[in-house]
């Protein structure tokens, strides 16, 4: 007798035979062949309840480039799998032709070349026109946010997150989550929140003083659809006080939970739930671990990590959804939910592309009207790149090349450390950078850019611990996003190594020494989550560097030595 979970791995490898699982026909076109709309969206409906699933838009309003990782290490049971797998390899494992549109869509190599033959992706407008088709043929689909959505840029942050509100409402979510949004402090998220017209679901945030969960985020809602009862339980990014500075919002806490999910699941299943999907904010590997310990969930749509895979990935009998970031994916999933149970699926990963897909007009009128006030400050000129700059990946990226450059000459210091961050959207050569550009790499509601002495020990302690952040083999002990970026100091990292272990022969490359662990140096830095951080904010030190440049030039960054990938 065929088992369940064979029955669903049957499932998806029909689904990717006919067209329905990945990216469908288009991704097979040749480079030269024009797309349409019509290829885009194509989609053979399946089943009786379909979901739509945006994630990580990051305020990301109008279309952009966006480069995706050419290095994402895996660690431990994770070494070698997806969504760790990355260029050439990446699309001989999906059968991805070179020079395709799946090709610039979910790959990184010959990025500019690409970008200049296939333009912009995303544009909150065109997002509308997909989740509008996708209506259209199902019109009681659902459509869910996982979050990092009211962060990200010039417009978001001078509107305390009003421009990202306006418009996704605009959209018409059925169900979000949260990370980012929180940084805009407790207080504005409250307010917010109370005004939303749909539901702001978090099973793991919890009231900080009861340790009770908190009102104002229910862990799930139901949902009929297709005649069936949906239950979307809501996974909020879990490590917020870590991550991100806890006085922002002292009130709540996080954390994984699994064993509350594992109670809500339950519970909701109790109550009739016959189809189970998780909102989640936390990460693909993280997903993978809890989908392995919590039991019931039928599918996973996952958010953070910011990973775009043209293929779900099943754990177990869960189906784990990843939908990339910026705006630049849309995923639809349709599941065959008879008798009480999921007994198949088809998905499709949507990519954006701005010049094929016909703008949504009254979605762009909400747009250009949250943006009108700020528009010749968003598109000022402050300089020119003669480089690729872009952020993403385990390490410096250009963007954060630029942004240490910048630390280093404005505030006069030995070293530079900036965040490993993986928003941000990318600009190819000979493109102009405008303020937006600018902000749209540093916006943030803690951008202080601080001058501070630390010694060579307390630099190690920094870097080690960053590092088993992200290389820790228990996916639970990843609590961050990728590596700090570094200027003006070099190391060799080794991943296989256990936290203190992994850094060594840090040097100071504007003398080629060792760092002295007793030796005190000038470090720059943004993005603390301390309290009270002083300095000028980060876009304004970046903007002062880039236009006494004119023109910048990003170096190939040697400096990190990556030993056991």
């Amino acid at each position: 007798m065929i088992s369940r979970r064979d029955f669903l791995q049957t499932s998806m490898a029909a689904s990717a035979l006919l067209g329905a699982s990945g990216f469908g026909q288009w991704g097979r076109l040749a480079a030269q062949q024009a797309l349409t709309q019509d290829q885009l969206l194509q989609f053979e409906t399946f089943g009786n309840v379909s979901l739509i699933h945006v994630t990580d838009i990051h305020a990301q309003l109008k279309p952009i480039y966006f480069r995706e990782p050419s290095i994402n290490i895996g660690v431990g049971d994770n070494k070698g799998a997806v969504p760790h797998v990355t260029g050439a390899e990446f699309r001989k494992m999906y059968g991805i032709a070179d020079g395709s549109p799946s090709h610039y869509a979910l790959s990184s190599g010959d990025f500019e070349a690409l970008a200049r033959g296939y333009g912009r992706v995303g544009g909150l407008d065109r997002v509308a026109t997909v989740i509008n088709q996708i209506r259209a043929d199902r019109p009681d689909a659902l459509l869910l946010d996982g979050g990092d959505t009211w962060h990200g840029s010039y417009t978001c942050y001078h509107t305390q997150g009003q421009d990202m509100v306006d418009v996704m409402n605009a959209l018409k979510p059925d169900a979000m989550t949260f990370h980012w949004e929180f940084t805009l402090g407790s207080d504005r998220v409250n307010e917010i929140v109370e005004g939303l017209p749909f539901a702001a679901l978090g099973q793991n945030i919890f009231d900080a003083e009861w340790d009770e969960p908190a009102e104002l985020f229910p862990p799930y809602k139901f949902f009929e659809r297709g005649g069936v009862k949906v239950a979307v339980i809501g996974q909020a990014f879990p490590y917020m006080p870590i991550a991100n500075p806890g006085w922002m919002f002292p009130e709540y806490a996080f954390g994984i939970r699994d064993e509350n999910m594992q109670e809500m699941v339950d519970q909701v299943r109790s109550e009739g739930a016959e189809l189970v999907v998780v909102l989640s904010h936390n990460g693909f590997d993280v997903d993978k671990k809890m989908a392995g310990i919590v039991s019931g969930i039928d599918v996973i749509l996952s958010g953070h990590t910011h990973d775009a895979l043209p293929e779900p990935v099943l754990v177990g009998e869960t189906v784990i959804v990843a939908s990339g970031s910026n705006g630049k994916f849309v995923s639809r999933v349709d599941l065959d939910v008879r008798d009480g149970r999921m007994m198949g699926f088809r998905h499709k990963l949507i990519p954006i592309f701005s010049d094929v897909i016909t703008p949504d007009p009254e979605v762009a009128a909400v747009i250009d009207g949250v943006r009108t006030p700020y528009l010749d400050a968003l598109t000022e000129v402050i300089g020119k790149t003669d480089s690729l700059l872009y952020r993403r990946g385990n390490f410096n990226g250009t963007w954060d090349d630029l942004i240490c450059d910048a630390l280093l000459s404005e505030r006069e210091a030995d070293i530079a450390l900036s965040p490993g961050v993986r928003w941000g959207p990318s600009i190819l050569p000979g493109q102009d950078i405008t303020r937006e550009d600018i902000w749209n790499v540093t916006s943030m509601s803690y951008g202080a850019a601080y001058r501070t002495e630390m010694t060579g020990e307390f630099l190690h302690v920094v870097l080690e611990d960053v590092a088993d952040n992200l290389f820790n083999p228990d996916p639970y002990y990843q609590q961050g996003g990728d590596m700090v970026r570094t200027g003006g100091l070099g190391y060799r990292i080794d991943i296989t190594q256990p936290q203190g272990s992994r850094i060594t022969e840090m040097t100071l490359l504007k003398t080629g020494e060792k760092i002295d662990p007793a030796k005190t140096y000038q470090v720059a830095g943004w993005a603390s989550v301390n309290e009270g951080t002083e300095g000028p904010q980060i876009w304004d030190v970046v903007e002062s560097h880039i236009a006494k440049q004119g023109t910048v030039t990003v170096s190939p960054n040697t400096s990190v030595n990556v030993v056991g990938a």
